[in-house]
């Protein structure tokens, strides 16, 4: 029993992840109110899709041996993204961008 009860208590990291909101974006770092204030965090994502979140959206802050991360996006990929598009892009130079005023563009030009 005391066996158990000892692997259970030592086998979690007392560091949990927590939910917040994201209070400023920009180009690849995130703001996140959740149970602190986490400024100028990295975004992370799957390797190919890119966004920047909008402000007040929920987000997840993460901590890692580096520091905490928040689980979303990962930016960089475009100067040209604003809050609510989306990129999906490849190392080719191919992409798909979906823009907030309802176009689609791939490869830069408009599909209607």
């Amino acid at each position: 029993m005391w066996i158990s009860r000892y692997v259970t208590e030592n086998s979690f990291s007392k560091d949990s992840a927590s939910v917040g909101v994201v209070r400023a974006s920009g180009k690849d770092k995130v703001t996140v109110s959740a149970t602190n204030e986490h400024l100028a965090l990295p975004v992370a994502l799957p390797y190919g899709i890119a966004y920047t979140p909008p402000q007040g959206t929920q987000s997840v802050v993460l901590p890692t041996e580096a520091g905490n991360v928040c689980i979303g996006v990962l930016g960089g990929a475009s100067d040209d993204l604003k809050p609510g598009e989306l990129m999906l892009y490849s190392t080719g130079g191919a992409s798909i961008v979906l823009k907030n005023d309802g176009r689609v563009l791939i490869n830069g030009k408009a599909v209607e």
